[in-house]
């Protein structure tokens, strides 16, 4: 994923509104209607808020009739979590390092 891809999909992913719609169509596709009902927002509101979710590639607007219902597009999510999986190491020899200093600690309590 490009630095600029990864970019915009954080950003994409910054506003608690649009992480509430990604979870919503995690569970399967919606119409612009469905996705608008949980939000006190205007719909045109809704509306851009898909937009930058399209625009990050976090979601794609199909097409059934004359409805046009969104579904999310994983990719962009795997992405990320490949990026993330970089740090993972580190965050976890970190905890691990937290943990042994927490039990030198208790085992000191534990002594006095």
């Amino acid at each position: 994923m490009a630095l600029d891809d990864l970019s915009l999909t954080f950003s994409a992913l910054a506003d608690p509104t649009r992480r509430a719609i990604l979870a919503r169509l995690a569970s399967g596709e919606s119409t612009v209607a469905e996705l608008s009902e949980p939000f006190d927002i205007s719909g045109p509101a809704v509306c851009k808020h898909l937009k930058v979710l399209e625009k990050a590639g976090l979601i794609v607007q199909g097409r059934k009739a004359q409805w046009r219902p969104r579904r999310i597009e994983t990719g962009r999510l795997a992405a990320v979590d490949a990026w993330l999986g970089f740090y993972r190491p580190l965050w976890e020899a970190r905890f691990d390092r937290m943990e042994d200093h927490l039990k030198q600690l208790q085992e000191g309590k534990a002594d006095a």
